[in-house]
C-alpha cells in the first residue's frame, strides 16, 4: 500500500523554478552547483492533464478522494506539475501501478476497458517521459558524487601502494539502503573533511616513513612450550603433548588465545600453522577451528574473525595473510557447535586447567600443531616501489631517487602526484595553489619529503579527487574510464584505462565492451564481487543479529563464515562463466564445504574432507540458487523469527525488480508469534482482506511465503517450533500473475522462466550502483536494450554487465 506525501492545492499551470533532488548541494564550501532554472511546461501539463482526467475521474476518484483518501492519496487535490520531482513521483507512481493491473484493484467490480487503459497509459506516459529526458539533458542523471568510504581506500592503495585500513577511519557512509555509491543519499560535511584530512595523513605518514626508514622486518616462530606460556590473567591458551601444541574444544570466552603472538606493529602479517591436524573430528569429519585476532581481554573484547580452518586428521601447514593491530594476539579454537566440550578439571573459574587426562583418548574435539610463524608482509608491495609512486616519473637508482631537491622538484612532483589522483589531465592552474603550499612548506622547513606531504595531502582532500564530477551529457573518455574503473574494481583508472583515455579509445561500444572482459578478468574486479553483493544482497549485516543460542544451538562462527563464501563464490562463477540471471532462483549447481552440507543435510552431494567450498551438481528438490543460500535467508531474518513480508520485499524489490512501497504509518506491525504456535500467514490473513493492503502483498507473499519453508539460520523446516507442537510451515501460495504453487520448489519453477524480469531488475540494481543514480522514467527504453541485448547470450551476469556498460544511461552524466 503506497504512502503519499501531503500535495498542495494547486491546478495544472504555471511554471516552477528549483532543484531536482539530482542537484542538491553537497554541503562543502568549495562545491559550487550552478541553479538551474527547469522548463515551464506550462500549457502542455495542461493538455496532458485534460487528457488523463476523464479516466482517473471514472476509475480513480472514488477511492482516493478528499474523503477516502486511500492510500494517502487524494487526486481531487492532486496537481499535475511533473516538473516538480515529488510530483512527479506520484504521477510514476499512479501510472506503474495502473500499468501493472494492480490499480484499480483486481477486487473492484468495474474495471476499465482495454482501450481506455491503453490511451490512458500513452498519454500519461509521453507526458511524463517528455518532461524527465528534459531535466536529463538540462542537469544529467546523476550531479558528482563522493568516493564511498571502500573506493576511498582502494583508490588510496593503489594510487600510494600501501595497503593499510582506511575505511573505518572516515564518516559512515550514507546509503539509500542499496548503495553507498548513490549520490542522492550522500552529503560532505566538516566532519567528513576532518576525517579525510586524518585518513590522508595515516596514508602518507606511513609511505613516507617507509621510503625513508625502510620496511619493518619480523619473523618469529613460537614453539609448543612458548605459546602455552601462562602470562597474566585466567589462562586459556594451549597445552604442550608430546612435544606438540595441543587446544581442546572450549566455551571459556577467548579460549585458545596466545598472548606470546602479540604483534609489535600494526601491519600485514603471514601466519602459518605447521602440521596442524584435527582429532576427534566431528559430522562433518573435521574439526572445524576459527582464527581470530585482538586484544583477547575483557578490556578489549572485539576480535577479528580472520579464518575458518577445515583441520583434518592428516596433518598440513595451513597460511594466512591478515592486517594485525599492534598488540593484537592470536586466538585458535575448534568452534564448532557440535563439538563435544571437556567438563572437570579442564574448565574451572574460567580458566582451563588440564590435569592429567587424555582429552583426545576421551573423545573430544581438538587440534594439535607443531607451531607457528608469523612474518611481517607488505602486500601493496615494498618501499621501492613505494618511491615510485610518491615521486613519479623519477629514476630510481639503487634505492635512491635521482632528482635535486628544489622547488622546482616540488612543483614538478605536486603536478604528476595530482595528474594521477585526478584521473585525467588537469589544467595549471588547478594546480597553482597545491604547488604553492608545497614550496611554501619547503622554504619554511627545507625538508623535501615533508614539503611533498603538504602539497599530496591538500590534493587527496580536494574535490577533483574526492567526488566523481561530470558534466551534463556524453561523457568524455576520461570520465567514462573513471566510471568504468570505480564501477569494476571500487578504484582510479589503471594505466591501461588512463592510455586508452588519453587516445581517445573509449568511444565505441567495442572498445568499452573489450575494457570490461579485461577488467573483469583482472584481481581487482573481486571487489566488485564483495563490494556489489555487500549492498545488494546485504552481506555486510549477516553479523548485525545474532541467533537465539537456545534454540539454534548449531549455529556458530563456522557455518556464518561459511555461508558468506557460498554466495559470494556463487555470484563470481555466474560473473565469470556468465551463467543466466536465472540462477538467482534456480540453478543445477552450488558450492559446499562439509560444514555447509551437514547444516543443509546434504551430506550425500559428495563433498570431499579438507577440500574446502567445492561446486557440485544439485538435483531437482534440492535447495539451489541464490535465495536458498544460507546467507540471503540468515539477513532477512532477525535470528529468532521470520517473516514472509521481510524475506518476500527483500526478493521482490532486488531480485525481482518489483516496487514495494514502505506501508502507511496507522498499519500495525505484524509480530511473528516465536512460540511458534500460530503461523503467520494465519496473522498476514486479516491484513490481506484491505483492499489497499492486498495490492502490496499479492507482490510479497509469493516469495515471503515460498520462502518459509527456512528457519532464520536457513535449515529446512516443517514446523515453526516443536514437531506436532506448533503450527505446520505451509509455503504455497499464488505467484503475482496467478499461478499457483505448493512449495519452494514450484515457486522456484514458475519465477525462474522469467528471465526477461530477473534481467531488468539485475540491470536496474547494477545502474544505480554504477553510475550513482537509480534508473529512472526516461531510462526505461534503454534498460529495455539492455535486457533484449543480454537475450542473446541467455542473460549471462556478464553480458548484462558489459551492456550496462554501454549503454546512453552509463555513457552520459
Amino acid at each position: 500500500m503506497i504512502k503519499y506525501p501531503a500535495f498542495r492545492r494547486i491546478r495544472p499551470s504555471g511554471s516552477l523554478l528549483g532543484l531536482h533532488p539530482a542537484m542538491r548541494s553537497l554541503s562543502l564550501a568549495f562545491f559550487v552547483l550552478i541553479p538551474c532554472a527547469f522548463p515551464a511546461i506550462g500549457q502542455s501539463a495542461v493538455d496532458a492533464y485534460n487528457k488523463i482526467e476523464p479516466f482517473l475521474d471514472r476509475n480513480c476518484v472514488d477511492c482516493h478522494d478528499d474523503v477516502d483518501t486511500k492510500g494517502g492519496l487524494n487526486i481531487l487535490d492532486l496537481a499535475y506539475k511533473p516538473n516538480d520531482p515529488n510530483n512527479f513521483d506520484t504521477w510514476q507512481h499512479i501510472f506503474d501501478r495502473v500499468k501493472h493491473g494492480e490499480m484499480p484493484p483486481k477486487k473492484k467490480k468495474s474495471q476499465p476497458k482495454t482501450g481506455e487503459k491503453k490511451a490512458f497509459l500513452a498519454d500519461l506516459e509521453q507526458s511524463l517521459m517528455s518532461v524527465d529526458r528534459k531535466l536529463v539533458e538540462t542537469v544529467g542523471r546523476v550531479q558528482g558524487r563522493r568516493l564511498s568510504r571502500a573506493e576511498y581506500e582502494h583508490t588510496i592503495h593503489d594510487l600510494i601502494g600501501i595497503r593499510i585500513p582506511l575505511a573505518d577511519q572516515l564518516a559512515p557512509g550514507e546509503s539509500d539502503k542499496t548503495f553507498d555509491t548513490v549520490a542522492d543519499a550522500q552529503s560532505v560535511s566538516h566532519f567528513h573533511m576532518k576525517k579525510y584530512l586524518e585518513a590522508a595523513d595515516m596514508a602518507l605518514n606511513e609511505a613516507f616513513s617507509r621510503i625513508e626508514n625502510g620496511d619493518t622486518t619480523y619473523k618469529k616462530n613460537f614453539s609448543p612450550q612458548e605459546l602455552s606460556k601462562r602470562t597474566g590473567g585466567a589462562y586459556r591458551g594451549p597445552q604442550v603433548v608430546n612435544g606438540k601444541t595441543a587446544f581442546w574444544a572450549a566455551r571459556v570466552q577467548f579460549a585458545g588465545r596466545m598472548f606470546p603472538t602479540r604483534v609489535p606493529k600494526d601491519g600485514w602479517y603471514k601466519v602459518t600453522i605447521h602440521n596442524l591436524k584435527g582429532v576427534n573430528p566431528g559430522p562433518d569429519g573435521a574439526v572445524w577451528a576459527s582464527l581470530r585476532t585482538g586484544q583477547n581481554n575483557s578490556s578489549s573484547p572485539i576480535q577479528h574473525y580472520q579464518a575458518s580452518i577445515e583441520a583434518t586428521p592428516k596433518a598440513k601447514d595451513y597460511t594466512y595473510t591478515f592486517w594485525m593491530d599492534q598488540g593484537h594476539n592470536l586466538e585458535l579454537k575448534p568452534n564448532e557447535s557440535s563439538n563435544k566440550i571437556p567438563k572437570g578439571d579442564f574448565q574451572k573459574g574460567g580458566r582451563l586447567n588440564y590435569g592429567d587426562r587424555d582429552y583426545q583418548k576421551e573423545g573430544y574435539a581438538g587440534l594439535i600443531y607443531d607451531s607457528i610463524t608469523m612474518e611481517r608482509v607488505y602486500p601493496g608491495g615494498d618501499h621501492l616501489h613505494l618511491m615510485k609512486r610518491l615521486y613519479p616519473g623519477v629514476k630510481i637508482v639503487n634505492g635512491k631517487p635521482e632528482i635535486q631537491k628544489s622547488e622546482t622538484s616540488v612543483r614538478k612532483l605536486v603536478a604528476r602526484f595530482a595528474w594521477n589522483a585526478y584521473r585525467r589531465p588537469v589544467n595549471i592552474d588547478r594546480l597553482a595553489p597545491y604547488q604553492k603550499l608545497a614550496t611554501e612548506e619547503f622554504r619554511r622547513s627545507r625538508d623535501f619529503n615533508k614539503a611533498l606531504h603538504a602539497g599530496y595531502r591538500a590534493v587527496l582532500c580536494s574535490p577533483r579527487f574526492l567526488t566523481l564530477v561530470e558534466k551534463p551529457g556524453k561523457l568524455d573518455d576520461h570520465a567514462i574510464a573513471s566510471r568504468l574503473s570505480y564501477f569494476l574494481w571500487s578504484s582510479m583508472p589503471d594505466w591501461e584505462l588512463r592510455r586508452a583515455a588519453d587516445a581517445g579509445e573509449l568511444n565505441t561500444p567495442e572498445q568499452i565492451r573489450a575494457q570490461v572482459e579485461r577488467m573483469l578478468k583482472h584481481r581487482k574486479a573481486e571487489r566488485f564481487v564483495e563490494n556489489f553483493t555487500d549492498q545488494w544482497l546485504m552481506l555486510s549485516e549477516i553479523g548485525f543479529t545474532t541467533p537465539d543460542p537456545r534454540r539454534f544451538r548449531l549455529f556458530d562462527p563456522i557455518l556464518q563464515d561459511s555461508m558468506l563464501l557460498e554466495t559470494r563464490t556463487f555470484f563470481r562463477t555466474l560473473l565469470v562463466e556468465d551463467k543466466s540471471v536465472r540462477n538467482f532462483i534456480k540453478s543445477d549447481f552450488g558450492f559446499l564445504n562439509t560444514r555447509l552440507a551437514t547444516h543443509y543435510g546434504m551430506k550425500e552431494s559428495g563433498i570431499q574432507v579438507g577440500q574446502g567450498l567445492q561446486r557440485v551438481p544439485l538435483k531437482s528438490g534440492q535447495r539451489n540458487g541464490l535465495v536458498t543460500q544460507g546467507a540471503i535467508l540468515k539477513v532477512t531474518a532477525d535470528g529468532s523469527v521470520t517473516s514472509p513480508v521481510i524475506r518476500g520485499v527483500f526478493v521482490g524489490e532486488r531480485i525481482l525488480g518489483l516496487h514495494i512501497p514502505p506501508p502507511p504509518e496507522n498499519v500495525p506491525a505484524i509480530e511473528p508469534d516465536i512460540r511458534g504456535a500460530k503461523s503467520i500467514r494465519d496473522q498476514l490473513e486479516k491484513h490481506r482482506e484491505s483492499i489497499s493492503c492486498s495490492s502490496c502483498h499479492e507482490k510479497i507473499d509469493p516469495a515471503g511465503f515460498a520462502l518459509e519453508a527456512f528457519d532464520p539460520i536457513g535449515s529446512w523446516r516443517k514446523f515453526y517450533g516443536q514437531p506436532n507442537k506448533s503450527a505446520q510451515v505451509d509455503s504455497s501460495g499464488l505467484t503475482l500473475d496467478g499461478k499457483k504453487f505448493r512449495g519452494i520448489f514450484e515457486w522456484q519453477s514458475i519465477q525462474a522462466n522469467k528471465p526477461e524480469q530477473l534481467a531488468r531488475a539485475f540491470a536496474e540494481q547494477l545502474i544505480a550502483y554504477s553510475t550513482g543514480a537509480k534508473a529512472r522514467f526516461s531510462d526505461r527504453p534503454e534498460l529495455q536494450k539492455i535486457v533484449t541485448a543480454a537475450k542473446e547470450n541467455n542473460y549471462g551476469v556478464r553480458s548484462i554487465i558489459a551492456e550496462v556498460a554501454v549503454s546512453d544511461m552509463f555513457l552520459n552524466k
